[in-house]
């Protein structure tokens, strides 16, 4: 209502809950996904960095990725992290508050506090956002285990999920209540959905973005 964005990022399978919020049929308009592969795009990183897990560990890619949006005052974060601790995770969340911005993280706290942040901060995702959400995967992201202990079933997927369209549907209707029309997507396989969905879009410009 304010006329801000909703600033979603994700990396690793978390980079689904950003998919859930940012740019999907039934879902807001005024919403953009952030990914790593936009400092390969857009920020002259080299391609090679996308073959590994190191990006995502990456404590100094924060401040650079956040850069590369065009990020404006109302603008509110929305962080997925299962372990609330890698590198580029913690430094989108703390370029994010440094420039003012309210954060909500979401994340596993049985998995965050039972392991060691790798940011040099010493913060865990949890400890910087002003909302937190528990996706309450457990510790490991396994709901079974084999008969040699290995933990299979992760659930963290599914439950981020399920928080992305409640989250969704709640704004939806706050907004619906307060007697306005929610700004949401249509499928663009319906007549008249890609019309729809482009004259909404329109009204954020290069705010939103919906790169591959």
């Amino acid at each position: 209502e304010a006329g801000g964005v909703i600033q979603a990022f994700g990396t690793g399978h978390s980079e689904a809950f950003a998919m859930e919020i940012a740019g999907r049929a039934g879902g807001l308009i005024a919403t953009n996904r952030i990914a790593l592969r936009t400092l390969v795009l857009r920020g002259g990183y080299d391609p090679a960095l996308l073959g590994g897990a190191e990006f995502e560990r990456d404590p100094d890619v924060g401040e650079n990725l956040v850069s590369l949006f065009d990020v404006q005052p109302n603008d509110i974060f929305i962080i997925a992290s299962n372990s609330g601790v890698n590198g580029s995770i913690l430094g989108v969340a703390l370029a994010a508050k440094a420039r003012g911005h309210k954060l909500i993280a979401v994340t596993s706290l049985d998995h965050t506090m039972k392991v060691e942040p790798k940011h040099p901060s010493g913060k865990r995702l949890a400890e910087v956002a002003d909302v937190v959400i528990d996706n309450l995967a457990p510790f490991g992201d396994s709901t079974m285990k084999l008969a040699d202990g290995v933990g299979i079933g992760a659930v963290s997927s599914i439950t981020a999920a399920f928080i992305a369209q409640r989250i969704t549907i709640g704004v939806a209707d706050a907004i619906r209540l307060r007697g306005k029309k929610p700004p949401v997507y249509l499928s663009a396989n319906i007549p008249g959905g890609d019309e729809h969905n482009r004259a909404l879009e329109d009204l954020y410009g290069e705010r939103i973005r919906r790169e591959a």
